[in-house]
């Protein structure tokens, strides 16, 4: 990843303003090469670290999305770890609810005690239907709760093109995601859990009760920078594939739906995360909490405060493009007391050429409480001019 250069030019109480400079005569950068034409019906190829999508194609269809529902199931137990609701080695007696459920199988028996961890196990690597419906029923307390809790977090999350009815995938009326709803989950899941994430989803293959099965996942096996996805299929489906994988700190997530077959979704999604890494690039602009000004404070305690990012700022660029990347900062005008912490201050802007690629807020990075009265009435006599 590359590091483009930048200086503040001027400070005033009007604006503060920093550009990157210019490189003379640099060569014109050789064009970039569209996207591969893929079958599927639904795609999206995403760059987690900035959000931007980098190829899509009907990404916001609702379709049904099979075993990569899973995702969902995981990411809410994920959750019950994490907050201390469950354990890893919490004993779930099995239900016959779950060891009757069809398709896909981790092969648990009805009555017997399995840990958290092996049944995510098998959900994850085996992709069993018994596993998700006994997390499901353990988590939630009954399936119904369950799957309530799937789609409120859905909504939390922004995803608008995703119903749930069940926490396996099973076809039914209704159950529906969207390419880029999957995409949305899957980067959230890795950004959130990713201690789990790789725990569980980068396992290549899991035996029970002397059965063993291998990950789906086949792209595992393929390319050592995958690092996990999911899988799901059903007649209706076709064959979907998301999956992640990070090179040189750039993680893209692939999301494809419809295929006609395994090969099919492991090539399709290949050919999405070969392309990205080929042709793009992160490029960081700068990193949460450096002070980027240190514009003046009216009316409060100190007479100025330090602005920066309170996340780092990075953004994508096509490979070898970040010489004619360029970074402004415009503040507020003047800035009064009091200051939170955070408060946006102004806007810090990224272009590629002529073209904007990314704003940010730029914030308080200290508070400044408002000040006493004599310090209040000198501010507003100097606020005249």
């Amino acid at each position: 990843m590359r590091i483009f250069a930048a200086a503040v030019i001027s400070t005033s109480l009007m604006s503060t303003v920093m550009a990157a400079e210019p490189v003379p005569d640099a060569p014109a950068a050789m064009p970039i090469p569209g996207a591969p034409v893929l079958s599927a019906r639904s795609y999206i190829l995403l760059d987690a670290n900035t959000d931007q999508t980098i190829v899509e194609k009907n990404a916001d269809q609702p379709v049904p999305p099979a075993s990569i529902t899973k995702l969902m199931t995981s990411y809410l137990v994920f959750s019950a770890l994490k907050s201390g609701q469950i354990h890893l080695t919490d004993m779930v007696t099995i239900s016959k609810n779950a060891w009757q459920m069809q398709g896909s199988k981790m092969f648990i028996e009805v009555g017997k005690q399995v840990s958290v961890e092996n049944l995510l196990r098998g959900m994850i690597v085996q992709s069993g239907n018994d596993a998700a419906t006994a997390l499901a029923e353990y988590v939630g307390g009954n399936q119904a709760t369950f799957v309530s809790e799937m789609n409120a977090t859905a909504k939390k999350l922004g995803m608008t093109h995703t119903h749930y009815e069940d926490p396996t995938g099973w076809p039914a009326p209704g159950h529906v995601m969207s390419a880029r709803d999957i995409s949305i989950l899957f980067d959230d899941l890795v950004r959130r859990f990713p201690e789990y994430y790789h725990e569980f989803f980068r396992q290549k293959e899991f035996t029970w009760n002397g059965i063993k099965q291998y990950n789906r996942e086949k792209l595992l096996f393929r390319d050592n920078w995958v690092d996990g996805g999911k899988t799901g299929h059903t007649d209706e489906a076709g064959f979907c594939l998301a999956t992640s994988g990070q090179q040189n700190g750039m993680r893209l997530i692939a999301v494809v739906l419809g295929t006609e077959s395994d090969e099919a979704r492991n090539n399709e999604a290949e050919a999405l995360l070969n392309y990205g890494f080929r042709f793009f690039e992160n490029v960081p602009v700068r990193k949460a909490g450096d002070v980027l000004a240190t514009p003046a404070v009216y009316k409060g305690v100190s007479n100025s405060v330090p602005v920066g990012l309170a996340k780092d700022m990075i953004v994508l660029v096509p490979k070898d493009q970040a010489k004619n990347v360029t970074v402004s900062m415009t503040l507020k005008p003047k800035l009064i007391a009091p200051l939170s912490v955070d408060q946006p201050v102004g806007t810090i802007t990224v272009k590629q050429g002529d073209k904007v690629i990314a704003t940010r807020d730029v914030v308080a990075l200290k508070a400044v409480p408002k000040g006493g009265f004599f310090k209040s009435m000198v501010d507003s006599v100097k606020l005249w001019f």
